[in-house]
């Protein structure tokens, strides 16, 4: 029997909430993940950080702990790589990793392109930048101290999960109506399938909060997220360059799709291109999730997309991106919902709808 062709798309902020308390400490954990798991709490114990062990150990989730981007991104790092590690390499083949913002980190340690060591160095200083630095006009208090510019998310969909026109053009006109009202730090942030995540200072979030068209709980104000993805970040970026060293990046041994729909191959992998581009361009333009994914499958063919944990809410935005590339026939909500494409690979995890 042939095994199944895969695409694992990894998680990004935000992915670790309340409910995935206790993920770390579930049974049937792989030997290697108790190693790996080990190893990740000696080096932050190192740093005088809460151990990860810790933090999922918790009684209660705390956003004002378990989000703050140093303890959110390694906690998110640990999740995601147990869930990498269970999958069954007989039953199932990787033929490519692609994620959502700080899930590019993920794709390099996941697909070779950074060790233990780079993977680790490089998801706790990248979560661990976004603090406050000069100028504080351009900071969004949050409730884990105050962090560089903030992020929102705004639906570009209609019920059935495709594009509606009306409402891309009112996202457009309204951040062109922030810039002309002398917010100019206003941004698209991430293209994420029927959404789109903005970005800006505190008075750009302020406006495009008050100033977008309300649609349920939409606009939504992300917690403790900075303006990922956007020029504000270009000191962050030198902030990295200087902290990071290029020598932890490796040539990957699964072809990796970043935030651009680029395709990273073992065999031609320019490392020091790649180490630029995760420092630099990735970190400040804009971060094109739906180009990756749909790059990932039109150029692999993967038999289903398969979604790490922790949580699972990646699932709408990939079947929203199904349906606007009419993959597989899928057309609307309903016919994702039956597919069966996208496997929510998290432990205890169902695809959210």
């Amino acid at each position: 029997m042939s095994s199944k062709r895969i695409v694992v798309v990894c998680p990004g902020r935000g992915s670790y909430t309340a409910e995935s308390l206790g993920y770390l400490h579930r049974p049937q954990a792989p030997a290697r993940f108790r190693e790996f798991l080990a190893d990740l709490d000696d080096r932050r114990q190192a740093l005088g950080d809460p151990t990860i062990s810790e933090l999922d150990s918790k009684p209660k989730f705390s956003p004002s702990l378990h989000t703050r981007g140093e303890h959110a991104s390694p906690l998110i790092y640990a999740c995601a790589y147990r869930d990498f590690l269970a999958i069954n390499r007989d039953q199932y083949e990787i033929v490519a990793i692609c994620g959502n913002s700080m899930g590019w980190y993920l794709t390099l340690a996941f697909g070779g392109a950074l060790d233990w060591t780079g993977g680790f160095h490089v998801i706790q200083t990248m979560g661990g930048m976004m603090r406050v630095r000069g100028n504080a006009s351009d900071t969004v208090s949050t409730r884990g101290g105050e962090v560089i510019g903030g992020q929102l998310i705004y639906p570009i969909v209609d019920d059935e999960w495709q594009i509606d026109p009306a409402r891309e053009l009112i996202v457009h006109e309204t951040l062109e109506r922030a810039r002309s009202a002398g917010f100019p730090n206003a941004y698209i942030s991430i293209r994420l399938g029927g959404y789109v995540v903005l970005a800006g200072d505190k008075g750009a979030v302020e406006f495009l909060l008050k100033n977008l068209p309300k649609t349920g709980d939409y606009p939504f104000q992300l917690i403790n997220h900075a303006a990922f993805h956007t020029p504000l970040l270009y000191e962050t970026s030198t902030r990295a360059f200087d902290s990071i060293s290029s020598q932890l990046f490796h040539a990957p041994n699964i072809p990796l799709v970043d935030g651009r729909g680029r395709i990273w191959m073992p065999y031609s992998t320019d490392t020091r291109a790649l180490y630029e581009y995760t420092l630099g361009q990735q970190v400040y333009a804009t971060y094109d999730f739906t180009t990756s994914v749909t790059v990932a499958l039109k150029e692999f063919m993967p038999d289903q997309l398969w979604l790490l944990g922790p949580g699972n809410s990646l699932g709408g935005a990939l079947g929203q991106i199904l349906i606007q590339n009419r993959w597989h026939g899928i057309t609307n909500k309903e016919q994702f919902k039956t597919s069966g494409f996208v496997v929510s690979a998290g432990v205890g995890s169902r695809l959210s709808s």
